[in-house]
C-alpha cells in the first residue's frame, strides 16, 4: 500500500513540474541575440553604461567645476582639474573647468555624481559596448566635444 502511494505521489510532482515547464514553453520569449540584433536593439533608459557631459551646439557644457560629483565618488572615478579666472568685466574670480577625467574601468555605476551635480552636467548613457585590450583606453576626458 505504501508503495502505490510513493508511485503516485512521485508521478504527482512530475506532472506538475511537467505543467510548469509546459506553460513556459509556450510563452514568449525576450531573450536578446545580441551581436546580431546591434541595430535595434533597446536598452531600457535607467541603464548606466557610461559617464557623458552633454553638450551645447556651441561646444559648452553645463559643468561649473564645482567638484561635488568628485566628492560624491565613492572609489575616485572622478578627477577634475580647474582654475581660477576673473570676468574682465566685472571683476569676479570664478573657477573654470580645465579637464574632466573619468576612469571607466574602476566606475562602479552608483549614480552617486550624477545625482550629485546641481546643473544636470553629467548623465550616463545607454552604451554598453566597451571591450578594450588595454586599462588606458577606459579613461576618457569628457569636457571635450
Amino acid at each position: 500500500m505504501s508503495y502505490l502511494k510513493g508511485l503516485f505521489h512521485g508521478l504527482g510532482s512530475l506532472l506538475t513540474g511537467l505543467k510548469v515547464t509546459g506553460r513556459e514553453f509556450f510563452t514568449p520569449k525576450v531573450t536578446e541575440q545580441y551581436p546580431e540584433n546591434r541595430a535595434t536593439l533597446q536598452m531600457h533608459e535607467r541603464f548606466c553604461g557610461e559617464l557623458t557631459m552633454p553638450h551645447d551646439a556651441e561646444g559648452n557644457n553645463r559643468c561649473i567645476a564645482c567638484g561635488l560629483c568628485q566628492a560624491a565618488c565613492p572609489n575616485g572615478t572622478i578627477r577634475i582639474e580647474t582654475e581660477t579666472v576673473t570676468d574682465p568685466g566685472t571683476g569676479r574670480t570664478r573657477k573654470r573647468l580645465v579637464r574632466y577625467e573619468y576612469d571607466l574601468g574602476s566606475c562602479m555605476f552608483c549614480h552617486l555624481c550624477v545625482n550629485a551635480c546641481p546643473h544636470d552636467a553629467i548623465r550616463f548613457s545607454t552604451a554598453f559596448e566597451h571591450a578594450v585590450f588595454t586599462r588606458e583606453k577606459l579613461v576618457k576626458q569628457l569636457n571635450r566635444r
